[in-house]
């Protein structure tokens, strides 16, 4: 008997199928050798002259062991209907194929007890519409739908106990009669409320969507408390993070657009929950301030952009622990990195009295330094040229 060509794998995506199987074939054959037969015929599916013309129920064994290995329908010569594959025995795969050797209609997979471990529907070689795959015990265990070969549009998941596990809403209801998407998805009208778990039947998530599109979302720590939270409010995004114990740590709101988000303000947070610095933008993303705090609440430096309307001007301020003014200075930002001294800058006491001032020209050199003791009495006050040298404007 002429051994003929084992099994050609389905495919896990949405794709063609149909002149590669013949390469799959010929690979697997080395593998196994198979005795097929057709209405009581010797034939070899690798020899179109031993099936040409013929039509019926073409079945394969392994010559080692005897057991089923394959199954397909050939009419008039042509291979095309119905695919059977067996392991052990067993069916594992069934599917149809059209004239051109692609898949076409329902797909299914088993288990060794019989159980469908996986459903889908083909059109020419593409997965289509609704596709289940199931847990050994027959629970669903994930359904996606797919509109065209562009892939997936909506999916869910579930784990073994039949808790949702994932969820990926589509634009509309697509997943009934398997899953009611549409209250899932907020097609209702309102925003949805969904819970997810993991394999354990821990909540992981809690979600919210309306009209498809998610509104709000918050992932759990172990201990139940929050780890993150993301929402929309009207066209505001707001995402936080938390630490374990539940105490926020940073909190950014952006404005969204119909392609992308403008980050508005972004603040951070101590372990203890104390607000540590805080950043803000223009609605077009251009800087504004940024602040930082000391723990006990008290400011510890603030960055003011666009002094004067000139957006390259920036005033630097820095505070002593006591709330008391410790320096203020103006920069011009070249670029990101680097920004250039200008003006006066001073130094204060935490009693608030002033004990330095730098004076700079346009190009960032220091032109002038004067220094005062703790009761305001002056000290120092020199003209300070490029090559370092100094010379005092006045004595003391």
């Amino acid at each position: 008997m002429t051994p003929a060509a084992a099994p050609t794998p389905r495919p896990t995506r949405p794709r063609a199928v149909g002149a590669a199987a013949a390469l799959l074939l010929a690979c697997a054959a080395a593998h196994a050798v198979q005795d097929c037969e057709l209405n009581g015929q010797a034939v070899n599916p690798a020899n179109a002259g031993t099936t040409a013309g013929k039509t019926g129920l073409m079945r394969c064994k392994d010559r080692d062991s005897g057991l089923l290995v394959r199954e397909q329908q050939i009419q008039s010569g042509t291979f095309m209907g119905l695919v059977r594959f067996y392991e052990n025995g067993k069916l594992a795969k069934e599917h149809s194929v059209n004239a051109r050797g692609n898949m076409e209609g329902r797909a299914r997979e088993f288990s060794p007890s019989g159980q469908v471990l996986r459903e889908a529907i083909y059109e020419d070689g593409h997965e289509m519409g609704l596709i289940r795959t199931f847990y050994p015990n027959g629970s669903v265990r994930r359904v996606t739908f797919v509109a065209d070969a562009a892939g997936e549009r909506a999916s869910v998941e579930f784990n073994d106990r039949g808790q949702l596990s994932a969820l990926r809403c589509g634009d509309k209801p697509v997943l009934a009669p398997v899953v009611d998407d549409a209250r899932l998805c907020g097609f209702g009208g309102g925003a949805s409320n969904v819970e997810l778990f993991d394999a354990k039947g821990t909540l992981r998530s809690r979600l919210s969507y309306v009209a498809g599109k998610r509104v709000r979302s918050e992932d759990l720590y172990d201990n139940g408390k929050p780890a993150a939270q993301d929402e929309v409010v009207g066209n505001q995004r707001i995402e936080r993070r938390f630490s374990s114990e539940g105490i926020k740590r940073r909190e950014v709101v952006s404005l969204v657009g119909e392609r992308s988000a403008v980050k508005q303000r972004e603040q951070e947070f101590s372990e203890r929950g104390t607000l540590v610095r805080e950043q803000r933008w223009n609605p077009a993303g251009v800087p504004l301030s940024d602040e930082s705090f000391y723990q006990n609440g008290q400011p510890r430096s603030k960055s003011v952009y666009g002094i004067g309307g000139n957006q390259r001007l920036i005033e630097v301020t820095e505070y002593h622990d006591n709330g008391q003014k410790a320096a203020v200075g103006r920069y011009l930002a070249n670029d990101r990195l680097s920004q250039m001294p200008t003006g006066v800058h001073q130094r204060f006491g935490d009693n608030g009295l002033v004990i330095a001032e730098s004076t700079y020209d346009d190009r960032g050199r220091v032109t002038r330094e004067r220094s005062w003791d703790p009761a305001g009495k002056l000290e120092r006050d020199d003209e300070v040229f490029e090559d370092g040298s100094r010379k005092a404007f006045a004595k003391p």
